[in-house]
């Protein structure tokens, strides 16, 4: 390693907030020097993605045409996280995304100067190969993030096909959360370098209950417990959409402040879900198993299973949500008075009473503003700070996250305030233009 890029890394790892590199990290960077196919098999929340962006930033950090690293992911969500944490890493490098659901005229505008590196899902990372919108000969270092579950959401076509544009890059990196079957032959791995952290043990932080109720319907349980259950942010999973749906009425009619988030809504829905949760507008996120994996979200400290799942693996993956980064976090698993407990549960938990009950949830201090303006309007989370602070009067401290995407932002204040900020804001400008600022739906 030169001089040079362990500056990078070293910069990058400050940049990030981070003491050192855990031990998966940093047996990853070793190996990525030398190896030419890597297997990293490491849960959700063990520091994944900054283990195989790293690479990145030490390979490719010379000025090239064409992109160099290239991250192929399941989801929008992921490719949206993953080029967040590339961003807080401070490398300079451009870094662009590609998926479904985003427009073709953006993505074909952001590849005309080739970013670094391009993260995307397999549909329109495929799309931009056979249209010739990315150079495949450039690409030096493809990784596969979550790469079994690309497989499960129906992408094994598109993956055969990225890999025969693809065919022989200087690297290739797989990872996933868990150990998967045996790969299909068009992957053609030869002696892999395999990094194995997979662990299915619970985490000393995770403390896991079981509540069983006085009857059959278990909406009233979830009700109770949810009064009972104030810190943090809180994931309820089901099994199908339609439960989903149903439990979201009743939580509604009760006042509780809450969000869906399912295949069956559209992305942008889906990604306003994930951002008011993060932000803590909405703590409470009734969803099926597509948040089970691949979603980075700091604060969670609940898990319910409100339908337990036919798979311990699945039932490993949603606790996986919380008591990560040796945090704590509580698993609530739902029963109701004549339902089995799966084999694999016992030993992970004991039955136990509910909670005290509250009125009701306490209502979130904070809640969300959107801006109808993004980066590709040259728009800051500085420009953004300084119009809630100049005009709409807020104290710094007030402000909480805000998330900047391509033609829209979201921040979070305070509920309290949110009704006289948008009124104040509403024919303010941002770098002399106007924008639609108001509440979120």
């Amino acid at each position: 390693m030169t001089s040079s890029q362990s500056s990078i890394s070293i910069n990058a790892i400050k940049n990030l907030g981070f003491e050192s590199l855990n031990p998966m990290q940093m047996e990853m960077l070793k190996v990525s020097r030398k190896a030419k196919q890597i297997q990293l098999f490491s849960p959700t929340g063990s520091g994944k993605t900054v283990a195989f962006l790293l690479p990145v930033l030490e390979k490719k950090s010379g000025h090239n045409e064409g992109v160099k690293a290239l991250i192929v992911v399941p989801s929008r969500e992921l490719a949206l996280q993953i080029e967040q944490v590339f961003k807080s890493m401070g490398s300079g490098l451009k870094v662009s995304t590609c998926y479904g659901g985003h427009k073709i005229k953006t993505e074909l505008n952001n590849l005309l100067e080739a970013p670094t590196l391009l993260i995307g899902t397999p549909g329109r990372i495929y799309y931009h190969l056979e249209k010739g919108n990315i150079n495949p000969a450039s690409i030096e270092l493809l990784i596969l993030d979550e790469y079994d579950k690309s497989f499960e959401f129906g992408f094994e076509r598109e993956i055969s096909a990225i890999l025969n544009f693809i065919q022989d890059p200087d690297q290739l990196i797989l990872t996933s959360a868990t150990r998967s079957a045996s790969l299909p032959d068009f992957f053609k791995i030869k002696n892999p370098v395999v990094l194995d952290y997979s662990d299915d043990t619970k985490p000393a932080g995770l403390e896991i209950k079981m509540i069983r109720a006085d009857e059959k319907d278990k909406l009233s349980l979830l009700f109770k417990l949810l009064t009972g259950i104030q810190d943090g942010l809180t994931l309820v999973f089901c099994n199908h959409r339609e439960a989903v749906e149903r439990i979201s009425a009743l939580l509604y009619e009760n006042g509780i402040t809450h969000d869906t988030y399912h295949g069956g809504h559209e992305q942008a829905k889906r990604e306003r879900a994930l951002i008011k949760f993060r932000n803590g507008s909405n703590p409470i996120l009734v969803t099926t198993d597509l948040a089970s994996r691949g979603l980075d979200i700091e604060g969670v400290k609940n898990i319910i299973h409100y339908q337990l799942s036919n798979s311990e693996t699945v039932f490993i993956h949603r606790n996986g949500r919380t008591a990560r980064m040796e945090n704590e976090g509580t698993v609530w698993i739902l029963l109701s008075s004549e339902e089995k407990i799966p084999d694999y549960v016992p030993g992970y938990g004991v039955e136990t009473v509910l909670p005290r009950i509250e009125d009701l949830p306490r209502i979130p201090y904070f809640s969300t503003l959107y801006f109808g303006a993004g980066k590709k309007d040259k728009i800051s989370k500085g420009d953004i700070v300084g119009l809630l602070i100049q005009k709409g009067g807020l104290l710094k401290e007030e402000i909480g996250m805000i998330n900047v995407l391509d033609f829209e932002s979201f921040v979070a204040v305070p509920a309290s305030k949110i009704n006289k900020l948008a009124s104040i804001l509403e024919k303010e400008k941002i770098k002399n233009k106007k924008v639609k600022i108001e509440i979120s739906n």
